[in-house]
């Protein structure tokens, strides 16, 4: 079977990596044009596409697929490199760019998506974010034959994982990534076969996973103890969760919900064994910081280079 594989960051870079451990035929990889990153903002290229030139595939790099939008000329040149390479499927994890309908139609079996959720819950951006935040008991991925809309297309495989109670948003990712790349390649061999089914989705149970936004990452202290922490394991790695105290800004890798009373932000008490703050229900036990420009440190290590006592307050809170 021949393949266009589109994808963009380390999430795709794994199912790209078991398709070609598998043996299949890639005669393209999509990716999202390279970024400014790091220190030095330099131009970097997506995993996806290191891969991609590691192996000696074709990649293509369109900054838009509407043959009648801004970027047109990219998409004429994509579509011209889809058409070379005769492709019978797309397989679509994380790309980044919406398929317009030429491009879902161009394979003789259209675009198969890998999608880290259990569809309908977490149609969107971000679904490990956010089955994390709201406290999911076990989210999944679901292999989905891509339509129109937004994540709404008839699914082919699913398979469900747990989430652990200390699953950061990154050790989740990776279990689902691995997932991921298992399932894709079972379902291209089913449909080598005709053995794959297509089931459409229920209508209820829908929910979406908004893109996250860096303003989300600022504690709010009046939430209870227990959403707080879901919300710093949710934004570990990105964007991370943090408070401010003074003008300094702390951010929180590692809490515990514990017994306490105290005014949201209000600091309980502080030792080695983590700092605890009042909450609008509970309090929390931070036992892994950081501050601006360092690195992360367990609460022991953090109140030697910033010491905080009860009786101060995090965040801004009135």
């Amino acid at each position: 079977m021949r393949l266009i594989f589109a994808g963009t960051p380390d999430f795709a870079r794994v199912a790209l990596q078991r398709l070609i451990d598998a043996g299949f035929d890639i005669a393209l990889v999509m990716t999202q044009p390279d970024r400014p990153a790091g220190r030095g903002m330099k131009l970097q290229a997506s995993p996806v596409k290191q891969l991609a030139l590691d192996q000696g595939i074709a990649v293509s790099q369109p900054r838009g697929l509407r043959l009648d939008g801004r970027y047109a000329d990219d998409a004429a040149m994509a579509a011209d490199a889809i058409a070379a390479a005769r492709a019978d499927v797309m397989v679509v994890a994380a790309y980044g760019l919406i398929l317009p309908r030429w491009v879902l139609d161009a394979p003789r079996l259209g675009c198969l998506n890998i999608h880290a959720s259990l569809l309908p819950r977490w149609r969107g951006a971000a679904p490990i974010h956010r089955a994390i935040e709201a406290g999911d008991a076990q989210t999944g991925v679901t292999i989905m034959q891509m339509d129109e809309g937004l994540d709404t297309g008839d699914m082919l495989l699913r398979e469900a994982e747990s989430i652990r109670s200390d699953d950061t948003t990154g050790s989740l990712h990776d279990r689902l990534a691995m997932l991921g790349g298992r399932l894709i390649v079972e379902a291209l061999e089913l449909a080598a076969c005709g053995g794959l089914h297509r089931e459409p989705q229920p209508a209820d149970g829908v929910t979406y996973a908004s893109k996250i936004d860096k303003a989300e990452a600022a504690i709010d202290w009046t939430l209870s103890a227990q959403a707080i922490e879901r919300r710093v394991r949710a934004f570990d790695p990105f964007p991370g969760a943090s408070t401010v105290q003074g003008n300094e800004t702390i951010k929180v890798w590692a809490a515990v919900p514990v017994k306490g009373v105290g005014a949201p932000g209000e600091v309980l008490a502080a030792d080695a064994s983590g700092v605890v703050v009042g909450c609008g229900a509970g309090a929390l036990r931070l036992t892994q910081m950081q501050r601006a420009g360092g690195k992360r440190l367990g609460a022991a290590d953090f109140l030697r280079g910033f010491p905080l006592a009860a009786g101060q307050r995090l965040g801004d809170v009135a």
